[in-house]
C-alpha cells in the first residue's frame, strides 16, 4: 500500500510502498478515505509537537475510512462500517490499524471528507467552549485566528451557543468566512487599534486564543473581570508571557485546552463531546468549512497551505 512516512525530523515526508498492517486484538483495520490535516501535522514533522512519535512513522492525526478487518478474538463493528478516528498519527496511508475506543461510526448523512475534517476541530472547540470555558449564553466570545482550522468551529459553536462572537481574522477575505460562519463583529488582526475597538465594544467574556503572540497580549487587558482565557495553541510561533498581576487585579483566569490529553487522561469526556457534535451534524446544526480537498500525491501542497496560512477552515487529503 501507498502511505507518507517521517524518516527525519524536519524532512518532509516521502511517499513509499509498503506492506499493509495487520490488526492486533482490541484493534480494526481500516481502509482510509480520506485524512484531515492540523497544523499539529506540521510540529509534528519538526519535532515540536508535545507528541513525538518513534521515527519513521506515518503523519496524520484524523481520518475516516471503512472497516475492513478485526484483530484476533476482537467484537467490533460490522466489517464495511463507515466509521472516523482521532489516530494521533498514521493516517497519511491507504489503510491503518488503531484501537477500537477509537473508532466512532458516522451518520449516514457524512461524507470522509467531511468527517476527515470534523473531529478535532469541533472537538477542540466544544471542549473548550463548554467544558472549560463555561461559556454562557449571552456572553462576548473573541476568537483569534477566527478562519483557521478550530478557530472557525469555535465561531460556529460559540453562535450556537448564544454567544455574541467577535471575529478576528487577517484580511476582507478571512473574515468573510468568519462572517458566513456567525460572526457578528468583525476585526482586521492587523489593526493598530485592535485592544480600543475591544474595549469600545464593551470588553470580553472569553477569548478563545489558537494563535499566540502579541493578540493574546492585547486581549488581556480587553478582557472583563473573571473573564477567561483558553489557549489553544502557537500558531504565531510565539508563547505568550503572562503577567500574573494582571490575573490577580482583574480576576481572570487562564485555561489551556489540548485536545489530544483528553484520549490519556479522560477519554469518556472527549467521546461524550464527540457524540454531541456528531448529533448536532446529522440534525444539520453543523458543517464543516473546507477549503481545499487534494489528492494523495499532493501532501506537501497541503502541508504549505497551512505553513503559509492560506486555507480556511480545514485542509483534507483524499486517500482513496
Amino acid at each position: 500500500m501507498r502511505a507518507w512516512t517521517i524518516e527525519q525530523i524536519g524532512i518532509k515526508a516521502v511517499q513509499k510502498d509498503i506492506s499493509p498492517p495487520q490488526p492486533l486484538p482490541g484493534q480494526a483495520r481500516i481502509r482510509i478515505a480520506a485524512c484531515g490535516l492540523n497544523f499539529a501535522d506540521l510540529l509534528m514533522q519538526d519535532g515540536t509537537y508535545q507528541e513525538r512519535p518513534p521515527l519513521p512513522f506515518i503523519p496524520g492525526m484524523e481520518i475516516a475510512g471503512t472497516i475492513d478487518a478485526l484483530g484476533p478474538d476482537t467484537q467490533g463493528p460490522a466489517l464495511g462500517t463507515r466509521v472516523a478516528v482521532v489516530a494521533g498519527f498514521g493516517g497519511l496511508a491507504q489503510s491503518g490499524c488503531f484501537a477500537l475506543s477509537r473508532i466512532i461510526e458516522l451518520p449516514d448523512t457524512m461524507s470522509f471528507t467531511d468527517a476527515a475534517a470534523f473531529q478535532i476541530a469541533y472537538g477542540t472547540s466544544h471542549l473548550a467552549l463548554d467544558h472549560r470555558a463555561r461559556l454562557k449564553p449571552g456572553e462576548t466570545l473573541l476568537v483569534f485566528g477566527a478562519a483557521g482550522g478550530v478557530g472557525l468551529t469555535a465561531v460556529e459553536l460559540g453562535k450556537k451557543m448564544g454567544a455574541r462572537v467577535i471575529a478576528c481574522a487577517r484580511g476582507a477575505d478571512k473574515l468573510a468566512v468568519a462572517q458566513a460562519a456567525g460572526a457578528d463583529i468583525l476585526i482586521d488582526s492587523e489593526s493598530p487599534t485592535l485592544k480600543d475597538q475591544l474595549k469600545a465594544l464593551g470588553g470580553v467574556d472569553v477569548v478563545y486564543d489558537p494563535v499566540g503572540g502579541a493578540g493574546f497580549d492585547v486581549a488581556l487587558r480587553a478582557t472583563k473581570p473573571e473573564g477567561r482565557l483558553l489557549t489553544i495553541g502557537f500558531a504565531s510561533g510565539q508563547v505568550p508571557q503572562i503577567p500574573a498581576n494582571l490575573l490577580l487585579v482583574k480576576n481572570l483566569t487562564v485555561i489551556g485546552l489540548y485536545f489530544g490529553g483528553y484520549l490519556g487522561f479522560a477519554p469518556a469526556r472527549l467521546a461524550e463531546s464527540l457524540a454531541t457534535l456528531f448529533a448536532w451534524y446529522a440534525d444539520g446544526g453543523l458543517k464543516p468549512h473546507i477549503s481545499h480537498i487534494l489528492p494523495f500525491d499532493q501532501l506537501h501542497e497541503g502541508m504549505d497551505l497551512l505553513r503559509s496560512r492560506r486555507a480556511t477552515g480545514k485542509v483534507v487529503i483524499r486517500v482513496d
